[in-house]
């Protein structure tokens, strides 16, 4: 569940989903518990992980999200927003 804006900084409420903007990750890799356990033994599929982060409307022009195995989800700079501002 979405709670609250994905940059650490910023404290912005989930409340709208026409506000800010919404992203998706596959997060998943590796085996899941339901594999260790026993269950889904004979899939050949790894397991998918959804998760869904939101950036408020003040970070989302400034702001995007990327998605890295070894680090998860980090919040970095839109360079397209950098670019347009130069300009």
């Amino acid at each position: 569940m979405v709670s609250k804006c994905a940059n650490p900084d910023c404290s912005a409420p989930f409340r709208y989903f026409h506000t800010g903007k919404l992203f998706r990750a596959d997060t998943a890799f590796g085996f899941d518990r339901r594999r260790a356990m026993g269950r889904d033994a004979q899939q050949n599929k790894l397991p998918r992980r959804l998760e869904f982060f939101w950036l408020c409307e003040d970070c989302c022009g400034k702001m995007t999200l990327s998605f890295d195995r070894d680090s998860g989800v980090t919040v970095r700079p839109n360079e397209g927003a950098r670019s347009a501002a130069a300009a």
